[in-house]
């Protein structure tokens, strides 16, 4: 009977067998088996947006580059809300809305900028000041909204996971109600409608590269935003572990009675981890304005994003907050474009709009087996 409950439980054998085996077919069905849409619009259980790898290699190339630079984008993101939530043990449920007034606080800044500038006609591309400038703008706004919470509200409030919890929720109700109730202030450049605004991307990042590979032309811009992310990753990487800062910021969190004792300010520390991971929710933010906009609820959707690449990840690993963020991202990628996209034969829509589900489906295999995720440790 022992060996049975073993076998059949949770993290035995026979539920490794059935993820593994789920995860074999996932790739083989992008491989070999999916087949691109028929011209009679007739489709079945196998039938995708563009077929297998063997059908349209330039189309997996596209998508594979595609969730490449979907993760540095979520890695920006969640990699601020791992240093504050992962590594910090601060419950911040207000890093969405960080992320939503920071795009918007870029935007207006944007805004100014190339209003003075002669001759600039709304949706041109601007140069390459005319984005970093807003950016750093953004970063350092939302770094002094994050020091004022964290030495206000928060500081008070350490290892005390449900008060920060509905501290930090209550503040992103607030920010978000006075985002839609002030921004954006300009309309010039403002596409769409309610409350959607566009910052627009340097002029060099409108061309595509030739990849000379299955015909694959791909935007430099998104080519771009992986290269933040990569850089935020070293950047953060090369503080936390070859700075003085990052090595007391680690062993504060290993022991914080004992680091303060060594006559270490440790809440000085704290805040200063704070604030960066604040800032890195207002850069997301301007890449996410830059990319396709930003517009009210779209904190509630990074703040989740964000959770479930550190949940993914694991807690207080940066290596973790990247893994999870290409995991979620090819999940989220790859379930959009090779789900079923005909399932009847009227040919209307079947599977695509479920990929969201498959990044649950993602948290349920990880916890299932690792419940500290890829890169955690146990407490």
């Amino acid at each position: 009977m022992r060996e049975r409950v073993s076998a059949w439980g949770v993290g035995g054998t026979v539920p490794r067998i059935a993820a593994a085996a789920l995860v074999v077919f996932s790739i083989l069905y992008v491989l070999v088996i999916a087949s691109p849409p028929s011209e009679s619009g007739v489709g079945n259980w196998r039938t995708t947006n563009y077929g297998s790898v063997i059908d349209d290699p330039g189309a997996f190339i596209a998508n594979l580059l595609d969730a490449a630079t979907l993760a540095g984008w979520l890695f920006i993101v969640a990699s601020g809300f791992s240093l504050i939530f992962g590594l910090m043990r601060v419950v911040n449920m207000a890093h969405g809305s960080f992320y939503l007034l920071g795009g918007y606080i870029a935007y207006e800044t944007q805004q100014r900028l190339t209003a003075e500038t002669p001759g600039f006609v709304p949706g041109e591309l601007v140069n390459t000041w005319e984005w970093f400038i807003p950016l750093a703008v953004a970063m350092g706004c939302i770094a002094v909204v994050g020091l004022v919470i964290q030495q206000g509200l928060l500081r008070w409030t350490q290892g005390q996971d449900l008060r920060q919890a509905l501290i930090t929720i209550a503040l992103s109700v607030i920010i978000a109600d006075q985002v839609i109730a002030h921004f954006p202030r300009s309309g010039a450049f403002q596409t769409g409608g309610g409350n959607l605004a566009t910052i627009t991307w340097p002029g060099w990042t409108e061309r595509r590269i030739d990849l000379r590979t299955a015909g694959v032309e791909y935007s430099l811009t998104r080519l771009f935003i992986l290269a933040l992310g990569i850089a935020v990753g070293v950047a953060l990487w090369a503080w936390l572990q070859r700075t003085r800062t990052g090595m007391v910021i680690r062993a504060g969190v290993d022991d914080r009675q004992m680091t303060s004792a060594l006559g270490i300010n440790i809440q000085r520390t704290f805040a200063i981890a704070f604030i960066v991971g604040s800032a890195l929710a207002a850069f997301g933010g301007t890449v996410g304005a830059s990319q396709g906009g930003i517009a009210s609820g779209q904190d509630g959707l990074w703040l989740l994003y964000s959770l479930v690449v550190v949940i993914v990840g694991g807690m207080g690993s940066l290596l973790g907050a990247a893994a999870g963020s290409l995991l979620v991202a090819l999940v989220l990628t790859f379930s959009a474009s090779y789900l079923p996209s005909t399932g009847d034969p009227a040919g209307i829509e079947c599977c695509t709009q479920y990929s969201i589900t498959f990044t649950f489906a993602l948290i349920a295999l990880v916890l299932a087996f690792r419940p500290q995720g890829l890169f955690g440790k146990v407490a």
